[in-house]
This record gives C-alpha cells, structure tokens and sequence, in this order.
C-alpha cells in the first residue's frame, strides 16, 4: 500500500509528542530527528529532506506551538502543511488549447507504464470531460507496443490512430490532420522509450515536439524506483522542457520518495497517479490529499469521489426510496455488489478513513479472497429465480439446495450469504430511521 512504511514510521514520531503536555525545543528537534530518518529511509532526496526538516522546524519552535494546549497535533498540522506545500501546493489541472485539438505527449523510459497509462488517461477525460480522446502510436520500436495500444484504446472506448512502423514525427502530424477532420480532442501521443537516456531517443522526442507543439509534455514514471525516478524527470526536464509528470504504480510504492521529491526538484507539478492495475486506476494528484494519507490522516474528499464515479446517483436515489419503504430486495444488494467492486482495492478505500490510514496489515486483507467471495455471492443470487431475489423469505430448504447446485456453492454458503443481505437490510433501516430524526445526511445530495 502507498506509503505505509513511511506513514508508519512519522505516526511512532508524532505519537511520542502527543503523550506530552507540553513541548520543549529538545522535544521538537527529537521528533525532527525520527521525521529525517523516515523520510530518508522513503528515498525522499537529501536535499529535500533537509530544506523540509529546517522549515518544519522553523515553525515549531515558535511560540506559537510551544505554547498550544495540544503541542504534538499542532506539530502534525505544521508537517502537513509543509508535505502539501513540498508536493506542489494544489493539484494541477491539464491545459486545453483554445484551437483544438490538444495535444498531450507522453515520454518516459521503458517500463514505466507510458502506454497503459495513455489509455487510462484517455478513457479519464472520456469519462469526466465527455470528450473523445485519440491515442496515437508514435512508438515503432517496442514489439507489439502498437497492438497493445489498441487492446488498451479498445478496452476504455477511445479511438487509436497508428500508420505502422514509419517516423514517428510523421505518424504525430498526421493524427493532428486526422484529429482535425473526426473532431477528436485531445490527442495522446505514446512515444517511444529506453531501457535508459541516451541521446537518439532525446533527438527524437525534440523532433515530435518541434513538429506538432504539444500543449503538455508529460513525463511517465515508475514510483517504485524512488530516487531514481527524480532523477529521470530532471534528465528529462533539461531536454525537453517538461509541463508535469505521472506517477505509475503509486500503489505498490510503500515507500514515496518519488511521489515527495519530484515537484521540489525539477519545479514541474505531479498531475496524475496511477493506483492500480485497472485502466480506471488513474487519480488527479492533489498535494493536499496526499499529505494527509502520508500521515495517516485518511483522504475523505477522493473516497467521495470514487463513489460519486461508481453509483448512479438515479440508483441511489430509488436504493433510499426502497429503503424507506423497507422493499431493498437481493436483487438490490446484488447492484450494490457491483458498485463496490467500482470503487477499487479494499485496502485503498480503507487507506482513505481517516484513523485506519496506516494502521492497516496488508496482511489481514486479502484482495484475492475478498473479490472470490463477491464472485460467489453474485453466483448464489443469479441462481435464484426473480422470485427469490425479490422474496427470500420464501427461501426453504430444498430451494437453497438447488441455488447452492445451481451457483456450485454449499447450503452454508447459501445462508451465509442471506445472513449477510439480512444484516445490510436492517442497517439500511436503522440508517433511514436515524435520518428522520435529523441527524443523518445522506450522501450525493440525496433528499
């Protein structure tokens, strides 16, 4: 899970100042002490460390915070402002060209995720801009890159353009002609990536950039490889002038080094994260956000919006009416399975509750288990007859021994998951019952 060694190891730090009443200046530079050593240990550059750590303490050491009733918590907000602050501030939105289409261009090395993550950025702002992106296959010499890059268009709904394995510069002026005449806005060039830097691949992606005039050019980069992967952007900042960078697979990046010292070194603003496997596994980068999962804070706003993005809110709104008249059926709990699944990993949503952030154990939550159970529960409910799913009640035993033959699943299972329904219903009840004594406010602006 992203940044749980380091969420971690400041939550000992912090948790230390809390115990005391008061703070004392050897008190503050203690804990700083424990802060330079995580973030370190996370890979974040030296440099940084260090510029982050004198201005932390800068603060602390005021008056202001030795004297506050709660010391340590004014500590941790002065840290999370200064991580916000570090990361870019505010979250920074792509730019449009006033004469479509856009172009944005994506560079990067090989293995970073460049083409996977063109078609998670396309299906993105097909999904929130109801746009309709092209992606364009500008890298002749990986094999297959081309094929995969259809498969990925394929997959997210959005159209790929490719002339085969010709000069790049001439496949990107021809999407742009091609973008044009279809009407399709914007443009995604997958360029062509390296084992390493070298100086034929620079040339090249000056040569796509001189020719077309990308409105963005935006690095792509593995979170996992840490410092390595500040010092590609700056690499690439130097020869092609950058606009932002991507983080792929921050999921899997325990640590954050990237994700912490790539806008403090190069100056260019993280614009999006990739956070799983899943083409929709793509996130705007919110510094402020981030801050507060690194300290274990929870990220309430971006739990929001993923399941403003899974429910239907029309579904939702008939889910409450069904729920006030006390008529939520299995057949409902079976969408509300589905909408679930939406929302991604278990163990980010999870990430994202304030007070469970870096307190979970990876390995208490098994995402494997987890998706086979939901699987098995959808085989039980699509195994009974329309009846069934709106009556349970009707429910016997030789019924559930033919839903249990028909989903190859147990009579236990059967009930277990009835079991479960049951529990959902009355919490649906006991929620709406809440609501009518005002003090529940129901979520997507529902009434």
């Amino acid at each position: 899970m992203a940044f749980e060694g380091l969420t971690e190891k400041l939550n000992q730090a912090f948790r230390k100042l809390n115990s005391k009443g008061k703070l004392n200046e050897q008190d503050v530079k203690t804990a700083m002490r424990e802060v330079r050593m995580a973030l370190l240990e996370a890979d974040v550059n030296y440099l940084v460390v260090k510029d982050f750590v004198k201005k932390v303490s800068e603060r602390c050491i005021g008056q202001e915070i030795l004297s506050s009733l709660t010391p340590g918590q004014q500590v941790i907000k002065v840290v999370n402002e200064e991580l916000t602050a570090l990361m870019g501030g505010a979250n920074a939105r792509l730019s449009h060209s006033s004469n479509p289409p856009t172009v944005y261009m994506l560079c990067g090395l090989q293995g970073a995720g460049k083409t996977t993550m063109a078609g998670k950025l396309g299906g993105l702002i097909k999904r929130t801009e109801n746009k309709k992106p092209l992606l364009v296959a500008c890298d002749v010499y990986r094999p297959a890159a081309i094929r995969q890059l259809q498969v990925v268009g394929e997959t997210v709904g959005v159209d790929v353009f490719e002339k085969g394995q010709i000069n790049p510069v001439d496949i990107a002026r021809q999407a742009i002609e091609y973008a044009r005449y279809y009407g399709r806005d914007p443009v995604i060039l997958d360029t062509a990536g390296r084992l390493h830097i070298d100086e034929k691949l620079m040339q090249e992606l000056r040569d796509v950039r001189d020719a077309v005039h990308p409105q963005e050019i935006l690095l792509v980069v593995d979170a996992m490889t840490g410092q390595d992967a500040v010092n590609v952007s700056e690499t690439f900042n130097k020869n092609l002038g950058l606009d932002g960078v991507i983080l792929t697979k921050l999921d899997g990046d325990s640590r954050g080094g990237a994700a912490i010292s790539v806008k403090a070194v190069t100056g260019k603003p993280i614009k999006f994260s990739g956070t799983g496997e899943k083409l929709t596994d793509i996130e705007p980068f919110h510094p402020d956000r981030m801050a507060s999962r690194i300290l274990g804070m929870g990220d309430v706003l971006s739990l929001i919006e993923k399941a403003q993005e899974a429910v239907d809110e029309k579904a939702a709104g008939n889910l409450v009416d069904k729920a006030r008249k006390g008529t939520f059926t299995l057949e409902d709990y079976l969408d509300q399975i589905g909408q679930f699944k939406k929302m991604g990993s278990v163990k980010d949503l999870l990430g994202m509750i304030p007070g469970l952030s870096g307190k979970i154990n990876e390995d208490d939550i098994d995402e494997e288990k987890i998706g086979k159970a939901q699987k098995k529960n959808e085989a039980i409910i699509l195994s009974m007859t329309r009846m069934e799913r709106r009556n349970p009640d009707i429910l016997n035993a030789s019924r559930k021994r033919r839903i249990a033959a028909g989903s190859g699943t147990t009579v236990q299972e059967v009930n277990l998951l009835l079991k479960q329904y049951e529990q959902a219903r009355q919490m649906m009840k006991q929620m709406m019952g809440t609501r009518r004594k005002g003090r529940l406010r129901l979520p997507f602006g529902l009434k």
